[in-house]
């Protein structure tokens, strides 16, 4: 309601420039998805879906060094800065190199894992890693600065010349092949670096930080590297052990089926991204913060009951209207993902109330069922409707747990009052 009332009077805050730019960014991605879903059909999706599925696991690992960056450079000025992002820019472009070397070298083994047609698809997509997480970097620092108009070029970038040139090689030539996917990912990246800061990425001797700002960030990226950890875990699992164990046709079926689905967890992060500034702000003011959590979660609660209840009433044209007719043997495991990815996007709202509140319990209990989850699909895979019962039951564990542990730090605080 803010952003269209700013819209109507003409007064967007750079905030809700960025805002607005994340919705269309996301919107984008999943049109990719819906795209190359239709184009490819369900055995050659199953590969893209690996890719795409790799470039999420990838951005969730690059995202700890970003969220630092955005940190630091919010508290940190001058010749300080300068050390900290040099360090961190030296730091990420090894992480980077190192993975993508491991890729690059595995390349067959991870094409026998996944059971894709092709390792170079790997190969190609290692030779990216490094640039991904220069941009990550890049982005923390204009994140930080709050420059959210180079900081939305840089994701409208990625995004818009990932699905140019992806499509536009498999419409114009003619040729769908995993390798043309994984060359539109490895050209975003050099997109997405844009505009880029040439000036911090300094490979000479830079000073030392003091022990006390060294030891702050190691202690906030292990817990930040933590909890995207967690976030892998529960988001990708499923898609990468389905593509082990099942055919590569049940698995492109299984991939458009987690791409809907997941439709809750995208409309979830954006409350995410409302909820902790205004947690934060409320808790550096004294006052209380539930009233801000009850509220996020009922809007989630209610939008995740709406869309299942669609998922329940029509799955068949859904299927049809986003993947097609070759995807309709899905339709009636999609209200039941919805409902596993549901109960995810609401537990997670209560870990990151609690991030905000410098408690990571709730995130530790995160990983614990994020591991959980994949061990039961390790045991329980006779079928895709087992695996996504083995998400529905961890899942429901999860928010149980959640909930348990929200009630018992409420009836702690009360006592103290």
């Amino acid at each position: 309601m803010q952003v269209l009332a700013a819209i109507k009077t003409k007064k967007i805050t750079p905030e809700q420039l960025f805002m607005i730019s994340v919705l269309a960014v996301n919107g984008g991605n999943y049109l990719y998805n819906l795209i190359l879903g239709r184009l490819l059909g369900p055995a050659q999706f199953a590969d893209a879906a690996v890719l795409i599925t790799f470039l999420l696991v990838l951005s969730f690992i690059a995202m700890t060094f970003q969220l630092v960056t955005a940190k630091f450079s919010v508290l940190f000025e001058y010749t300080v800065f300068k050390s900290f992002i040099a360090k961190v820019y030296q730091q990420a472009l090894a992480v980077g190199i190192l993975l993508g070397l491991l890729i690059i070298v595995f390349a067959t083994q991870l094409q026998a894992l996944f059971n894709t047609s092709s390792s170079s698809m790997f190969t190609i997509f290692g030779c990216g890693v490094p640039l991904y997480f220069l941009m990550s970097v890049n982005r923390g620092t204009y994140q930080g600065k709050k420059a959210y108009k180079s900081l939305s070029i840089t994701y409208q970038a990625e995004m818009l010349s990932r699905l140019l040139i992806t499509l536009g090689i498999i419409l114009v030539l003619d040729i769908k092949s995993s390798w043309v996917i994984a060359t539109g990912i490895l050209l975003s990246f050099g997109f997405g670096l844009f505009p880029f800061k040439v000036k911090h990425l300094n490979f000479k001797k830079v000073l030392s930080l003091d022990k006390t700002y060294s030891k702050q960030i190691k202690r906030f990226f292990l817990l930040t590297a933590f909890y995207e950890l967690t976030q892998i875990i529960i988001n990708n699992s499923d898609i990468l052990l389905v593509k082990h164990y099942f055919e590569s046709y049940e698995a492109g079926l299984y991939a458009s089926l987690a791409l809907i689905g997941r439709i809750v967890y995208f409309i979830a992060w954006m409350f995410v991204m409302l909820l902790l500034p205004a947690v934060v702000e409320l808790k550096k003011e004294g006052k209380e913060t539930a009233s801000v959590l009850f509220k996020y979660v009922v809007y989630i609660v209610a939008i995740s009951t709406l869309i299942v209840i669609v998922c329940v009433a029509c799955p068949e044209f859904i299927i049809k209207l986003l993947f097609g007719e070759e995807y309709i043997t899905m339709a009636p495991l999609l209200w039941k993902y919805a409902l596993a990815t549901s109960m995810f996007a609401i537990s997670n709202i209560f870990a990151y109330y609690y991030l905000s509140l410098d408690k990571y319990v709730p995130v530790i209990i995160s990983g614990i069922f994020g591991m959980l989850q994949m061990v039961l699909v390790v045991f329980y895979h006779d079928s895709l409707d087992q695996v996504v019962h083995m998400q529905i039951i961890a899942m429901a564990l999860l928010l149980v747990i959640q909930l348990a542990f929200f009630r018992q730090e409420t009836r702690a605080q009360k006592s103290l009052i």
